[in-house]
């Protein structure tokens, strides 16, 4: 097998290029089959379908798993008998063993940390072990390395479903401090920044959880606020808006590759991520397509109203983007625009992030092979609704706790990247610790 060489880059005193890079002169490098052994999982007749299992049992490895560096196991995950785990033992995993996924995300990998409640080496799973003296930590954070990593995917074996196989991994080189401590030392640092980013993964979690439940209860009357009082009204979104429909033009003969003076941008489905409107990868369209009315505004909804895939058919975003240019959104969208003297336009949008209006949605498609709503079938969605008042104080509890997940998320992202960048430094001894 032809492996792709790494690629150089300048060597500063007290260094040395290597083929793991550029590392100081007294660390070492050594390919995995030197001190690790490898093992793929079951094929064939070892593990038939009929002994995996959704409910007690062992977890299995797959790709779906192995998230950020830790395996994630979920109430989907696939497990397997104490029956299959005792006739085919050599694939139970144990502590410090990496395992990956043999096939798409290839560059993904996690460590066993634990043995007490068990793993088992999937068909499609692939595991390294070590056999030297190597401290386990240490070589899992080089395999989150961007340089392992991208070697993984580089040589991994295939085109449109790249995989790994014994072969290629066997030839990752690892490099490697002088002492052991060292290895401890780095992996010790990279751990802490694992557990804050863990925990606060986890924090965010409870206050997503936390928002969902106060949707739950503040979108439907179940629990009032202070100060409010009297029956909510059953309206229909029509009572209170109107959707329109996007734009339509003709191929690429209406769209230009950048902003002019005759162009205005464009948003379509892949804009609307996480309820929010992001303006990444935005077409320019001929303005002269463009109606007045189909020009967004601030706090408009922008919703999917067509797609090859019913779970983005209605899935919404609130538009809060100010940057000077003007903004439309193609024939595959809609918009609802909230009259204010009607309805609060963040109360309005808080509606379709609930369940009940993604069963609205699920309802107009079911039993139809065309995924398309007409703005009809928007403005006929009926949710129970208070006064103005109480639907502007509902928004602005709402409102604060986005604020407060969205500055948890920079956090997150903070801690993340400056994970990487220690990473970068320690995994490749620019910065010493011992």
């Amino acid at each position: 097998m032809e492996v792709r060489p790494l690629r150089q880059g300048s060597v500063p005193a007290g260094y040395k290029q290597t083929e793991a890079g550029v590392i100081p002169k007294d660390w070492s490098e050594k390919p995995i089959h030197q001190f690790a052994t490898i093992k793929t999982g079951p094929f064939g007749t070892l593990l038939k379908a009929s002994e995996y299992s959704e409910g007690d049992g062992v977890p299995l490895i797959s790709v779906s798993e192995i998230r950020e560096g830790f395996l994630r196991v979920n109430g989907g995950t696939p497990r397997v008998s104490e029956s299959v785990t005792r006739r085919l033992p050599q694939y139970v995993l144990r502590r410090g063993d990496i395992v990956f996924g043999r096939k798409g995300a290839v560059e993904r990998s996690a460590l066993i940390r634990r043995e007490e409640d068990g793993w088992f080496l999937g068909s499609d799973g692939i595991s390294i072990r070590p056999v030297q003296d190597c401290h386990d930590e240490y070589l899992a954070f080089q395999f989150q390395s961007a340089r392992v990593r991208g070697w993984l995917i580089q040589n991994a074996i295939g085109t449109t479903m790249p995989s790994l196989n014994q072969e290629v991994l066997r030839k990752v080189v690892i490099p490697f401090p002088p002492t052991k401590a060292e290895q401890e030392a780095i992996a010790e640092a990279l751990s802490d920044a694992d557990a804050l980013i863990e925990s606060l993964e986890q924090l965010l979690a409870k206050k997503r959880q936390a928002k969902q439940g106060a949707m739950q209860e503040l979108l439907t009357g179940k629990k009032r606020l202070p100060g409010f009082s009297g029956e909510w009204t059953v309206k229909q979104l029509g009572d209170v808006g109107k959707c329109l429909r996007g734009v339509s033009y003709k191929g690429d003969s209406d769209l230009s590759t950048h902003d002019t003076p005759h162009t205005k941008r464009l948003l379509r489905s892949n804009n609307v991520q996480n309820a929010i409107v992001v303006t990444d990868e935005v077409q320019f369209v001929n303005a002269a397509r463009v109606s007045s009315h189909q020009i967004l505004q601030q706090d408009d909804i922008l919703i999917c109203m067509a797609n090859g895939s019913k779970a983005l058919v209605g899935k919404a975003g609130i538009f809060m983007v100010i940057d000077g240019h003007e903004y439309t959104f193609g024939a595959f969208m809609g918009c609802f625009r909230t009259n204010s003297s009607e309805a609060n336009p963040a109360f309005v949008f808080y509606l379709f992030l609930t369940s009940r209006y993604r069963d609205y949605i699920n309802n107009l498609l079911a039993g139809s092979s065309i995924n398309n709503l007409r703005p009809s079938s928007i403005e006929s969605l009926e949710f129970p609704t208070p006064s103005l008042p109480e639907q502007t104080a509902i928004a602005v509890i709402l409102s604060d706790m986005d604020t407060e997940i969205a500055a948890l998320e920079a956090k997150l992202a903070k801690a993340r990247q400056l994970k990487q960048g220690m990473m970068q430094e320690l995994l490749t001894g620019r910065i010493r610790l011992v």
